[in-house]
């Protein structure tokens, strides 16, 4: 991961959506105590770092978060945190050692108010993408059972662009349910953790500010993405 994502005091205008997978691609989430022990940990760390986590899943061997920080120099010593309390669980639970994860977590940061929901997609139909289920909802360790169902999971916040999908709650939760079905392969800009997300504004702003920060695309100019080219409602 580039320095300037961990070194960059960044302003509240930012998310970041934050990764990591187990050494080897090997099963680490083997049985539901095991993923509501992370959950629980999600939990604990986001009232102790006062955490925004407005989107996120486990998977057998990795997990995705989508959140904000009132401290972003701190996201270093959460995400270590979150990796070492979950590694000693494991190794306690299934008497193993050595290394649970492959590396340091990835980062990417994201343009708050514009990619937030769009990112959020592609991070709850994670399953759907994997086969395990239909529709993201049917997941249960996701936050889409929070916006589809209304299932208060302790973790989530509400995202603030699920108040544009409707007038009332219910038809809030019906559109979303579409928006998560509809396929957009523009959502593979989050699959690149090394380059941040936003409009050429933000790019500018982010370079000037970091100094480090060069885009490594050559010839034309990335084409700016709105949110609502991404959810093609």
């Amino acid at each position: 991961m580039p320095t300037y994502a961990r070194i960059h005091q960044f302003n509240q205008s930012l998310i970041y959506h934050l990764y990591n997978r187990s050494n080897g691609k090997r099963p680490i989430f083997k049985h539901s105590k095991d993923f509501i022990y992370f959950i629980n940990l999600l939990k604990k760390y986001a009232l102790r770092f006062n955490l925004k986590i407005y989107h996120w899943v486990i998977m057998s061997n990795h997990y995705h978060l989508l959140l904000e920080l009132a401290e972003p120099k701190q996201i270093s010593k959460i995400m270590a945190g979150l990796a070492k309390a979950y590694s000693c669980y494991y190794h306690k639970t299934y008497f193993t050692a050595g290394f649970l994860w492959q590396g340091r977590f990835k980062m990417q940061p994201i343009q708050k108010n514009k990619y937030l929901v769009a990112c959020g997609r592609y991070i709850e139909k994670n399953p759907v993408r994997a086969g395990m289920v239909i529709k993201s909802f049917e997941y249960p360790y996701s936050s889409a059972k929070y916006y589809c169902l209304g299932k208060n999971d302790g973790i989530t916040t509400e995202d603030p662009e699920f108040l544009t999908f409707g007038t009332n709650l219910s038809s809030r939760r019906t559109e979303y349910i579409e928006f998560l079905r509809k396929f957009n392969d523009k959502e593979e800009i989050f699959n690149n953790f090394e380059q941040p997300i936003g409009n050429k504004e933000f790019l500018r702003k982010f370079i000037k500010e970091n100094g480090r920060l060069t885009s490594k695309r050559r010839g034309r100019p990335r084409k700016e993405l709105t949110s609502n080219s991404l959810r093609e409602r």
